[in-house]
């Protein structure tokens, strides 16, 4: 249980980074090994990997992916009761593009816990992803209000600046994407959109600048070509409004293709 506390502590307690990500797994994994049916230690594990996986902190997306629906499978048949794992598991099925079935394990956590933030926002992804964008921005500010100190409460921001960028509202999303860099520095994913959003401003140089933070940041080669981002992501049905706006900003921002 002290590891499992030092992980959680770790991982929900702040800002997220590569290194905060790195020892919350490391803890995680020596609660697991003391006892390997803790469906407590599974859950937060997968949790943590899957996560890993959404704010481009990885190198291995594959294998952190599969790992962390092993581990919530095993999860959820132990104890259906653990609300969280829902959260978890629905976000390993988005990043599965299966949207449908993310919504309904969001659904059920809020179910039992109307107050999760994480639930939020994984719902607001699912809906931004499937095109009901009119749906994100609210979901987003019904989490900000529950969670005004959250930590992660960047996540939030970055929703709403991406619902922004995808219609197009360049200035409104750089305001929302400066915000959240601002009080989640290390994540990658800021500085990619922004990027790409001073670039459709044709601020060049600052987009240049924040390009090469997100690569700095992401390590590996995520932010190396445009082919590569596309792969470390899932895009569902508003691919063609993110063609348009991000990936558009980050050609003009220096991305190669491949």
């Amino acid at each position: 249980m002290d590891y499992i506390f030092r992980g959680r502590a770790l991982f929900q307690g702040r800002p997220p980074s590569r290194n905060s990500y790195a020892e919350a797994i490391r803890l995680l994994e020596r609660a697991l090994a003391l006892d390997p049916r803790s469906a407590e230690a599974q859950t937060w594990l997968a949790g943590v990997l899957v996560n890993r996986v959404n704010t481009s902190f990885t190198d291995t997306r594959a294998s952190d992916l599969t790992r962390a629906e092993e581990l919530i499978d095993r999860a959820l048949a132990a104890s259906r009761r653990t609300f969280y794992a829902h959260y978890v598991k629905g976000s390993v099925l988005r990043n599965r593009n299966r949207w449908d079935e993310a919504i309904l394990q969001f659904e059920t956590e809020l179910f039992f816990n109307r107050n999760s933030v994480g639930a939020l926002q994984g719902l607001g992804w699912c809906k931004l992803y499937t095109g009901s964008l009119d749906e994100v921005i609210p979901i987003a500010e019904r989490a900000i209000r529950i969670g005004p100190r959250d930590p992660h409460i960047g996540f939030r921001y970055l929703m709403i600046g991406t619902v922004h960028l995808l219609q197009s509202r360049i200035d409104e999303a750089v305001l929302w994407f400066e915000k959240g860099r601002s009080v989640m520095p290390d994540v990658p994913n800021f500085r990619g959109r922004l990027a790409s959003a001073y670039a459709l401003r044709g601020e060049t140089q600052r987009a240049a600048t924040e390009l090469a933070e997100a690569r700095r940041l992401a390590g590996g080669d995520v932010f190396s070509s445009i082919a590569r981002v596309k792969a470390s992501g899932s895009w569902g049905s508003v691919l063609p409004l993110f063609e348009t706006t991000y990936f558009a900003g980050l050609r003009k921002a220096g991305m190669p293709e491949e």
